[in-house]
């Protein structure tokens, strides 16, 4: 099974993904996820959204725990 992904650094998904959670951390976790989700429903086009829950499934650690939690409401 191989991937040809060339790693310099997180992928600009989960750099994006990232950045809008920290905007969100004062939040409770909840509301924070919903907004996130929105967020990235409104803004990012389907091949973003694959990509971010592509990251999520294979590499959770490298994402923000509420990356994770919005992904719940993200996800089809």
């Amino acid at each position: 099974m191989t991937t040809h992904h060339h790693h310099h650094g997180p992928n600009p998904q989960v750099r994006l993904a990232n950045e809008i959670a920290v905007q969100f951390h004062h939040r409770n976790t909840k509301e924070a996820a919903e907004e996130i989700a929105n967020h990235i429903r409104l803004f990012w086009d389907p091949r973003m959204r694959k990509d971010l829950m592509h990251n999520i499934q294979t590499d959770p650690a490298s994402l923000d725990p509420l990356v994770l939690e919005a992904a719940k409401h993200l996800a089809p």
